[in-house]
């Protein structure tokens, strides 16, 4: 984007130099040969004055030395009177020469000849000169063409970006502004989108656990009853309770699959990520800030382990966590990944005083913040572990934990990649 941006601001900019040298490199050429001649034709009048006033004190001629010094050097002057022969000073001129003549009073004439070579040496100059400022005002027309492409590329290609990473499911807010207003209101409305589909996400989420949970404990239900019924002594009744519980079950085994789907329709962008080089690259912006307040940050991670999840959610979740550790915690930042109970857990652990005890219970709830924040980055990355098939979850509150639940990937997932063994944390 930026080479074509940069491209055509350099067009219009050769466009522009041509258009307006030419033009200006002709019309210097034109006004040395005007200023040449008319600088000629006053010596020639200087010349053509003192020999008529020498010819008004009863003279017959002319002395030309008394005019030697209005001849430019290397030019010829020539004198003709009427009765008398020429008179010349100076070299006789032939070929490529520029001559301007003036009258004497006694019908004589003063011709003074200078060479061409002067002249076109002159424009050579002038026109040289010309050129000089067209390529001294392309070159600042390029340096300005070229912070003008990077001022509007970097931000267009960062926009780009940020929708890219919105399409894939991170709508984490990006407060970077670029000081061009259409861009900045195209900012805005990428953060209002990514809150409004965050929170979209988050009570979609909530309406299907609270469903499935309704529906799962009233079909609980009506199985004991029905269970229940099967056994009565009467055939016919323990008949219809046996056909209902094979409903109820069926029913159960349809909401399963409906939640399934609907689980895999949300990580259709989950695939298996090696930690081992993701965690360590997620967690480099980091290090430079944690290193200014003097703290540290570690990474312990399993050679080779694989987890289920989409790259730029998992990088998102790691990223909101570990600002969260910079902002609110103290003292070494530890990021450590293994396999446990199934899934793969990511501890994300600081030094600080932890969460205070009023805020365990909300600390993922959107708004909710102890230290004057936005409360949206922890919500937002629980969003963003879930909609992977994860969980999200404060594990300690003294010391504050963060622990990041992914699944395992599956055997079709790997495509035929051998499972890693556990290998020595580094």
């Amino acid at each position: 984007m930026r080479r074509r941006i940069l491209r055509a601001i350099l067009l219009a900019v050769l466009v522009t130099g041509f258009a307006l040298g030419i033009p200006l490199g002709y019309s210097a050429l034109q006004v040395v040969e005007d200023v040449t001649r008319k600088e000629l034709s006053a010596r020639a009048r200087q010349i053509a004055t003192e020999l008529d006033n020498q010819l008004a004190g009863g003279s017959h001629s002319v002395e030309l030395q008394g005019v030697q010094l209005a001849v430019p050097p290397g030019g010829e002057l020539v004198v003709t009177l009427p009765g008398l022969p020429s008179q010349r000073l100076g070299p006789e001129l032939t070929g490529d020469v520029l001559t301007e003549a003036q009258p004497i009073v006694r019908q004589g004439e003063v011709r003074l000849t200078i060479p061409g070579a002067t002249l076109r040496r002159d424009q050579l100059e002038m026109a040289g000169l010309v050129m000089l400022l067209v390529v001294v005002s392309m070159a600042i027309g390029t340096a300005v063409a070229t912070v003008t492409a990077r001022r509007l590329a970097d931000p267009l290609r960062h926009v780009a970006n940020r929708a890219a990473r919105l399409g894939a499911g991170d709508f984490r807010p990006d407060r970077r502004r670029y000081e061009v207003p259409e861009l900045d209101r195209l900012a805005e409305a990428l953060d209002t989108s990514a809150s409004a589909l965050a929170e979209l996400m988050q009570r979609e989420r909530e309406l299907i656990g609270d469903v499935s949970h309704q529906l799962r404990s009233r079909l609980t239900a009506m199985r004991l009853r029905l269970e229940g019924l099967a056994m009565h002594p009467e055939e016919s009744t323990a008949s219809e309770a046996a056909a209902a519980l094979e409903q109820v079950d069926h029913l159960v085994t349809v909401l399963e699959e409906l939640l399934a789907a609907a689980h895999r329709a949300r990580s259709v962008g989950a695939e298996p990520v090696d930690l081992a080089s993701e965690l360590p690259a997620i967690a480099a912006e980091w290090r430079e800030p944690l290193r200014k307040d003097g703290r540290a940050l570690r990474i312990r991670v399993t050679s080779g382990l694989l987890a289920r999840a989409t790259p730029s959610r998992l990088r998102e979740a790691v990223g909101v966590l570990l600002d969260n550790a910079n902002r609110h915690g103290d003292g070494t930042v530890t990021v450590s990944a293994k396999h446990g109970d199934g899934m793969v857990t990511v501890e994300i652990t600081d030094g600080g005083a932890g969460v205070p005890d009023e805020l365990v219970a909300h600390v993922f709830e959107r708004g909710v913040s102890g230290s004057g924040s936005t409360g949206v980055g922890l919500a937002l990355a629980r969003a963003l572990v879930e909609a992977d098939g994860g969980r999200l979850e404060l594990s300690a509150t003294r010391r504050a934990t963060f622990v990041i639940f992914l699944p395992v990937p599956r055997a079709d997932d790997v495509l035929g990649v051998p499972w890693p063994a556990e290998s020595t944390p580094r």
